[in-house]
């Protein structure tokens, strides 16, 4: 059976911590591959700067060079609140030969009781937890915890600097930080 990470998130851009997430799950557990999956809608995010499309392509061109990632489209094409429970069922569907594994950060294990039909969910699919220093790590659901570098870095944080005509350069990758300029994300375009 094919064994397929799926990392979701709005991308709101994709950093190097994104790909880190991925690479250290991809190892770790022995996967296949890891979709990158950006949302359309997230349940419980507000996004802004960046459309869908955007958004999509900045997770594309992160992804780009690595023979283990891809994109995952699915929930940009669906349209509407992204929920993971009904993409994940629909994507069983489609590939009934594939063993799904969710990668959520260690701040998320806490919330997984908040999410949509999660008792559904978690029969469906496996969660990988990549452990965070702050957090507990407990959850009544089966979680399996990883170890990954830590960094401090957030979508939010590289918006607010490209905002404040920061330097982005390490933190996302070099094609995402020039379609960001080209496209005029999150702020003035700005030269380092």
């Amino acid at each position: 059976m094919k064994k397929v990470g799926i990392l979701g998130g709005t991308f709101n851009p994709p950093h190097i911590g994104h790909l880190i997430m991925a690479n250290e799950a991809l190892h770790a557990v022995g996967l296949d591959e890891v979709r990158f999956m950006p949302n359309y809608i997230a349940p419980h995010k507000e996004v802004y700067g960046a459309d869908a499309a955007q958004r999509l392509e900045m997770t594309r061109l992160a992804t780009q060079g690595h023979k283990q990632f891809c994109v995952e489209d699915f929930e940009i094409s669906q349209g509407g609140v992204s929920y993971t429970f009904d993409t994940m069922k629909a994507m069983i569907q489609r590939e009934p030969e594939t063993a799904f594994y969710f990668i959520i950060g260690g701040d998320s294990i806490e919330g997984l009781p908040t999410w949509h039909r999660i008792d559904e969910l978690a029969q469906m699919v496996r969660f990988i937890g990549i452990r965070r220093p702050g957090y507990l790590h407990e959850s009544v659901y089966p979680v399996l915890l990883i170890d990954s570098p830590e960094l401090h870095l957030s979508s939010t944080m590289l918006r607010e600097r490209v905002t404040a005509q920061g330097t982005i350069r390490f933190l996302v990758p070099e094609k995402v930080e020039a379609f960001i300029r080209e496209e005029r994300l999150y702020g003035p375009k700005h030269d380092d």
